[in-house]
Protein backbone atom coordinates (compact mmCIF):
# COMPACT_ATOMS: atom_id res chain seq x y z
CA UNK A 1 0.00 0.00 0.00
CA UNK A 2 1.51 3.48 -1.01
CA UNK A 3 2.11 5.04 2.11
CA UNK A 4 0.48 8.69 0.89
CA UNK A 5 -2.22 7.01 1.38
CA UNK A 6 -2.50 6.38 5.08
CA UNK A 7 -1.00 10.03 5.46
CA UNK A 8 -4.68 11.44 4.16
CA UNK A 9 -6.80 11.44 7.50
CA UNK A 10 -9.59 11.28 5.27
CA UNK A 11 -8.73 7.89 3.50
CA UNK A 12 -7.55 6.61 6.98
CA UNK A 13 -10.62 7.18 8.22
CA UNK A 14 -12.14 5.00 5.47
CA UNK A 15 -9.59 2.32 6.13
CA UNK A 16 -10.34 2.10 10.03
CA UNK A 17 -13.91 1.62 9.48
CA UNK A 18 -13.25 -1.09 6.57
CA UNK A 19 -11.36 -2.67 10.02
CA UNK A 20 -13.74 -2.01 12.19
CA UNK A 21 -16.45 -3.62 9.99
CA UNK A 22 -14.12 -6.59 8.55
CA UNK A 23 -12.14 -7.40 11.78
CA UNK A 24 -13.14 -7.18 14.92
CA UNK A 25 -11.70 -9.64 17.16
CA UNK A 26 -8.31 -8.38 15.49
CA UNK A 27 -9.54 -4.66 16.30
CA UNK A 28 -10.68 -5.35 20.07
CA UNK A 29 -7.02 -6.83 21.09
CA UNK A 30 -5.47 -4.21 19.40
CA UNK A 31 -7.09 -1.15 20.37
CA UNK A 32 -7.79 -2.33 23.92
CA UNK A 33 -11.51 -2.24 22.75
CA UNK A 34 -12.35 -5.15 25.28
CA UNK A 35 -14.02 -3.30 28.18
CA UNK A 36 -16.08 -5.61 29.34
CA UNK A 37 -18.46 -4.13 32.48
CA UNK A 38 -18.31 -0.67 30.45
CA UNK A 39 -22.24 0.19 30.31
CA UNK A 40 -23.77 2.89 29.17
CA UNK A 41 -25.58 4.62 31.99
CA UNK A 42 -26.87 7.95 32.32
CA UNK A 43 -25.79 9.62 35.85
CA UNK A 44 -25.26 12.55 37.37
CA UNK A 45 -21.07 12.70 36.25
CA UNK A 46 -22.39 12.98 32.92
CA UNK A 47 -25.02 15.30 33.53
CA UNK A 48 -22.50 17.63 35.11
CA UNK A 49 -19.87 17.52 32.36
CA UNK A 50 -22.36 18.41 29.61
CA UNK A 51 -23.62 21.64 31.97
CA UNK A 52 -20.17 22.54 33.65
CA UNK A 53 -16.92 20.39 32.35
CA UNK A 54 -17.14 20.76 28.89
CA UNK A 55 -14.84 23.49 27.52
CA UNK A 56 -17.36 24.84 24.78
CA UNK A 57 -20.43 24.96 24.06
CA UNK A 58 -21.90 23.93 27.42
CA UNK A 59 -25.57 22.83 27.50
CA UNK A 60 -27.46 25.73 28.85
CA UNK A 61 -30.68 25.39 27.95
CA UNK A 62 -32.62 22.41 30.26
CA UNK A 63 -34.54 21.62 27.20
CA UNK A 64 -31.60 20.59 25.09
CA UNK A 65 -30.33 18.67 27.97
CA UNK A 66 -33.79 17.37 28.38
CA UNK A 67 -33.71 16.33 24.51
CA UNK A 68 -30.24 14.59 24.87
CA UNK A 69 -30.72 12.60 27.77
CA UNK A 70 -33.79 11.59 25.88
CA UNK A 71 -31.99 10.57 23.34
CA UNK A 72 -29.02 8.45 25.18
CA UNK A 73 -31.91 6.61 27.29
CA UNK A 74 -33.80 5.96 23.88
CA UNK A 75 -30.71 4.86 22.05
CA UNK A 76 -27.58 4.12 24.58
CA UNK A 77 -28.72 3.08 27.99
CA UNK A 78 -27.28 0.23 29.20
CA UNK A 79 -25.90 -0.96 25.99
CA UNK A 80 -22.12 -2.37 26.45
CA UNK A 81 -19.61 -0.03 25.09
CA UNK A 82 -17.92 -2.92 22.05
CA UNK A 83 -17.42 -2.19 18.16
CA UNK A 84 -20.83 -2.86 17.23
CA UNK A 85 -22.44 -0.10 19.61
CA UNK A 86 -19.89 1.93 17.52
CA UNK A 87 -20.88 0.61 14.27
CA UNK A 88 -24.69 0.88 14.71
CA UNK A 89 -24.04 4.64 16.54
CA UNK A 90 -22.36 5.48 13.12
CA UNK A 91 -24.99 4.17 11.20
CA UNK A 92 -27.48 5.59 13.49
CA UNK A 93 -29.78 8.10 11.04
CA UNK A 94 -30.16 10.72 13.91
CA UNK A 95 -27.31 12.57 13.68
CA UNK A 96 -27.55 14.05 17.61
CA UNK A 97 -26.92 10.72 18.90
CA UNK A 98 -23.98 10.54 17.54
CA UNK A 99 -23.37 13.81 19.02
CA UNK A 100 -24.25 12.72 22.80
CA UNK A 101 -22.39 9.56 22.33
CA UNK A 102 -18.75 11.46 21.50
CA UNK A 103 -19.61 13.54 25.03
CA UNK A 104 -20.31 10.19 26.45
CA UNK A 105 -16.92 8.83 25.10
CA UNK A 106 -15.11 11.85 26.37
CA UNK A 107 -16.67 11.19 29.92
CA UNK A 108 -15.52 7.90 30.30
CA UNK A 109 -11.67 8.47 29.11
CA UNK A 110 -12.12 11.60 31.79
CA UNK A 111 -13.18 8.49 34.06
CA UNK A 112 -10.20 6.79 33.16
CA UNK A 113 -12.72 4.24 31.99
CA UNK A 114 -11.62 3.88 28.68
CA UNK A 115 -8.01 3.21 27.18
CA UNK A 116 -6.65 6.32 25.38
CA UNK A 117 -6.33 4.38 22.41
CA UNK A 118 -9.94 3.29 22.74
CA UNK A 119 -10.60 7.11 22.95
CA UNK A 120 -9.06 8.35 20.08
CA UNK A 121 -9.81 5.21 17.62
CA UNK A 122 -13.77 5.75 18.84
CA UNK A 123 -13.50 9.56 18.66
CA UNK A 124 -11.85 9.63 14.74
CA UNK A 125 -14.28 6.81 13.67
CA UNK A 126 -17.80 8.28 15.00
CA UNK A 127 -18.10 11.70 13.74
CA UNK A 128 -19.76 14.70 15.05
CA UNK A 129 -23.50 15.60 13.92
CA UNK A 130 -22.27 17.95 11.50
CA UNK A 131 -19.82 15.40 9.69
CA UNK A 132 -19.96 15.06 5.95
CA UNK A 133 -17.83 12.37 4.71
CA UNK A 134 -14.78 14.49 2.22
CA UNK A 135 -12.55 11.97 0.95
CA UNK A 136 -10.16 14.71 -0.73
CA UNK A 137 -6.73 15.06 -0.66
CA UNK A 138 -5.46 18.06 0.37
CA UNK A 139 -2.77 19.66 -2.06
CA UNK A 140 -0.18 20.01 0.17
CA UNK A 141 3.96 18.35 -0.29
CA UNK A 142 6.74 19.62 1.53
CA UNK A 143 8.37 21.06 -1.59
CA UNK A 144 5.52 23.64 -1.26
CA UNK A 145 5.75 24.00 2.13
CA UNK A 146 9.48 24.86 2.05
CA UNK A 147 9.73 26.88 -0.84
CA UNK A 148 7.20 29.28 0.86
CA UNK A 149 9.33 29.25 3.85
CA UNK A 150 11.59 30.14 2.03
CA UNK A 151 9.63 33.11 0.38
CA UNK A 152 8.60 34.44 3.36
CA UNK A 153 12.11 34.05 5.20
CA UNK A 154 13.53 36.26 2.58
CA UNK A 155 10.63 38.89 2.12
CA UNK A 156 8.53 39.16 5.12
CA UNK A 157 10.03 38.01 8.10
CA UNK A 158 6.85 38.66 10.42
CA UNK A 159 4.41 36.67 8.10
CA UNK A 160 7.00 34.46 7.78
CA UNK A 161 7.10 34.03 12.42
CA UNK A 162 3.30 33.08 11.84
CA UNK A 163 4.67 30.79 9.62
CA UNK A 164 6.91 29.17 11.73
CA UNK A 165 4.41 29.10 15.11
CA UNK A 166 1.91 27.20 13.04
CA UNK A 167 4.11 24.94 11.77
CA UNK A 168 6.32 23.92 14.48
CA UNK A 169 3.13 23.55 17.29
CA UNK A 170 0.39 22.93 14.68
CA UNK A 171 -1.07 26.26 15.78
CA UNK A 172 -4.42 27.87 14.44
CA UNK A 173 -3.65 31.00 12.28
CA UNK A 174 -5.83 32.98 14.95
CA UNK A 175 -3.69 31.59 17.71
CA UNK A 176 -0.54 32.32 16.39
CA UNK A 177 -1.82 35.69 15.52
CA UNK A 178 -3.19 35.77 19.22
CA UNK A 179 0.51 35.06 20.58
CA UNK A 180 2.16 37.53 18.69
CA UNK A 181 0.16 40.56 19.75
CA UNK A 182 -0.25 39.09 23.56
CA UNK A 183 3.34 37.56 24.08
CA UNK A 184 3.77 37.95 27.96
CA UNK A 185 7.00 35.89 28.56
CA UNK A 186 7.61 36.66 32.12
CA UNK A 187 4.24 36.07 33.69
CA UNK A 188 3.44 32.87 35.82
CA UNK A 189 0.06 31.44 34.63
CA UNK A 190 -2.54 28.85 36.93
CA UNK A 191 -4.03 26.15 34.93
CA UNK A 192 -7.03 25.97 37.18
CA UNK A 193 -8.88 23.31 35.63
CA UNK A 194 -5.37 20.73 36.56
CA UNK A 195 -4.03 22.80 39.75
CA UNK A 196 -0.98 23.66 37.98
CA UNK A 197 1.07 27.22 38.20
CA UNK A 198 3.88 27.52 35.82
CA UNK A 199 5.74 30.31 33.91
CA UNK A 200 3.67 31.18 30.75
CA UNK A 201 7.19 30.69 28.79
CA UNK A 202 9.01 27.80 29.28
CA UNK A 203 12.48 26.78 27.74
CA UNK A 204 14.37 23.80 27.13
CA UNK A 205 17.79 25.25 26.43
CA UNK A 206 19.26 22.01 25.82
CA UNK A 207 16.45 20.57 24.19
CA UNK A 208 16.38 23.42 21.23
CA UNK A 209 12.53 24.55 22.08
CA UNK A 210 10.67 26.10 23.99
CA UNK A 211 6.37 26.25 24.95
CA UNK A 212 4.57 28.96 25.49
CA UNK A 213 0.89 28.78 27.50
CA UNK A 214 -1.62 30.47 25.18
CA UNK A 215 -4.79 29.50 27.56
CA UNK A 216 -7.30 30.13 24.65
CA UNK A 217 -10.79 28.66 25.92
CA UNK A 218 -14.14 29.54 26.71
CA UNK A 219 -16.37 29.90 23.49
CA UNK A 220 -13.30 30.01 21.40
CA UNK A 221 -11.77 26.90 19.98
CA UNK A 222 -8.98 25.69 22.63
CA UNK A 223 -5.09 26.81 22.59
CA UNK A 224 -3.40 25.45 25.23
CA UNK A 225 0.36 25.34 24.88
CA UNK A 226 2.22 26.38 21.95
CA UNK A 227 5.67 24.67 21.40
CA UNK A 228 8.17 26.33 19.05
CA UNK A 229 12.06 26.24 18.48
CA UNK A 230 14.60 28.72 20.32
CA UNK A 231 15.11 30.76 16.64
CA UNK A 232 11.70 31.17 16.80
CA UNK A 233 11.18 32.49 20.14
CA UNK A 234 14.20 35.06 18.83
CA UNK A 235 11.40 36.37 16.36
CA UNK A 236 8.91 35.96 18.50
CA UNK A 237 10.75 38.71 20.90
CA UNK A 238 11.73 40.86 17.90
CA UNK A 239 7.99 41.03 16.93
CA UNK A 240 5.99 40.85 19.89
CA UNK A 241 3.12 43.39 20.81
CA UNK A 242 2.79 43.54 16.69
CA UNK A 243 -0.77 43.14 15.31
CA UNK A 244 -1.09 41.52 12.40
CA UNK A 245 -5.01 40.75 10.26
CA UNK A 246 -5.77 37.02 9.02
CA UNK A 247 -7.27 38.89 6.07
CA UNK A 248 -4.25 40.06 5.06
CA UNK A 249 -1.92 36.97 5.56
CA UNK A 250 -4.19 34.94 3.52
CA UNK A 251 -4.85 37.93 0.46
CA UNK A 252 -0.86 37.65 0.48
CA UNK A 253 -0.16 34.00 0.50
CA UNK A 254 -2.50 34.04 -2.23
CA UNK A 255 -1.04 37.20 -4.47
CA UNK A 256 2.08 35.40 -4.41
CA UNK A 257 1.46 31.89 -4.87
CA UNK A 258 2.50 30.32 -0.96
CA UNK A 259 0.70 27.63 0.55
CA UNK A 260 -2.83 28.87 2.31
CA UNK A 261 -1.96 29.18 6.01
CA UNK A 262 -5.04 26.73 6.52
CA UNK A 263 -2.95 24.25 5.40
CA UNK A 264 0.21 24.51 7.73
CA UNK A 265 -1.93 22.59 11.07
CA UNK A 266 -2.54 19.79 8.70
CA UNK A 267 1.17 19.66 7.50
CA UNK A 268 1.98 19.97 11.14
CA UNK A 269 -0.38 16.92 12.08
CA UNK A 270 1.27 14.86 9.28
CA UNK A 271 4.48 14.97 10.50
CA UNK A 272 3.85 14.99 14.73
CA UNK A 273 1.93 11.66 14.48
CA UNK A 274 4.82 10.03 12.68
CA UNK A 275 7.03 11.13 15.43
CA UNK A 276 5.07 10.73 18.72
CA UNK A 277 2.07 8.73 20.09
CA UNK A 278 -1.34 10.02 18.52
CA UNK A 279 -3.12 11.15 21.57
CA UNK A 280 0.44 13.73 22.49
CA UNK A 281 0.51 14.97 19.27
CA UNK A 282 -3.53 15.94 20.02
CA UNK A 283 -2.62 17.72 23.28
CA UNK A 284 0.27 19.80 21.48
CA UNK A 285 -2.13 20.61 18.94
CA UNK A 286 -5.12 21.14 21.96
CA UNK A 287 -7.39 18.43 20.04
CA UNK A 288 -9.03 16.84 23.15
CA UNK A 289 -11.93 18.91 21.57
CA UNK A 290 -14.33 19.69 24.73
CA UNK A 291 -13.00 16.94 26.92
CA UNK A 292 -10.97 18.13 30.20
CA UNK A 293 -8.33 15.99 31.16
CA UNK A 294 -7.76 15.00 34.63
CA UNK A 295 -5.00 16.72 36.82
CA UNK A 296 -2.60 13.57 36.68
CA UNK A 297 -3.17 12.53 33.03
CA UNK A 298 -2.69 16.65 31.93
CA UNK A 299 0.79 16.56 33.55
CA UNK A 300 1.77 13.11 32.16
CA UNK A 301 0.39 14.60 28.27
CA UNK A 302 2.52 17.90 29.10
CA UNK A 303 5.76 15.52 30.21
CA UNK A 304 5.34 13.44 27.27
CA UNK A 305 5.14 16.10 24.66
CA UNK A 306 7.60 17.50 26.09
CA UNK A 307 9.93 14.20 25.80
CA UNK A 308 8.81 13.40 22.46
CA UNK A 309 8.70 17.08 20.60
CA UNK A 310 12.16 17.34 19.68
CA UNK A 311 11.91 14.70 17.44
CA UNK A 312 9.42 15.91 15.64
CA UNK A 313 11.38 19.62 15.40
CA UNK A 314 14.74 17.45 14.11
CA UNK A 315 12.43 15.88 11.26
CA UNK A 316 10.98 19.18 10.40
CA UNK A 317 14.08 20.57 10.28
CA UNK A 318 15.07 18.10 7.80
CA UNK A 319 12.54 18.22 5.87
CA UNK A 320 11.60 21.74 5.55
CA UNK A 321 14.35 24.06 6.93
CA UNK A 322 16.97 22.05 5.53
CA UNK A 323 15.60 22.30 1.69
CA UNK A 324 14.50 26.05 2.06
CA UNK A 325 18.26 27.26 3.52
CA UNK A 326 19.39 24.96 0.51
CA UNK A 327 17.15 27.01 -2.23
CA UNK A 328 18.32 30.49 -0.48
CA UNK A 329 22.20 29.44 -1.03
CA UNK A 330 21.54 28.11 -4.80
Amino acid sequence: MDRRFLQDPYLKSLLVKFVAEHFRENLRKLLSLSVYGVRLQWDEGFEQLLVERKKRRKVRSVGTLQYYKNLFLQYLEGKELSEELVDYVVNHPNKWVRNVFRHYIQYLYYKRAISPEAFGWIMEVVPSRSYRLDVRTYPINLEDVAKTFGYLRKRHEKYYLIYRLMLEGGLRLSHAIHIVKTFSPDEVVEIREVGLETQRLVCFQDKGFCRYYAGVGGSQKPCEWAYFSLETLDLLKKYAGRSVRRQVIRKYAKEHGLLLPKYLRKVAWRLMVKTMPREVARFIQSRFGELKVSEARYEDLLSEADEHYPKYLEKFRELVYSFHNTETHK
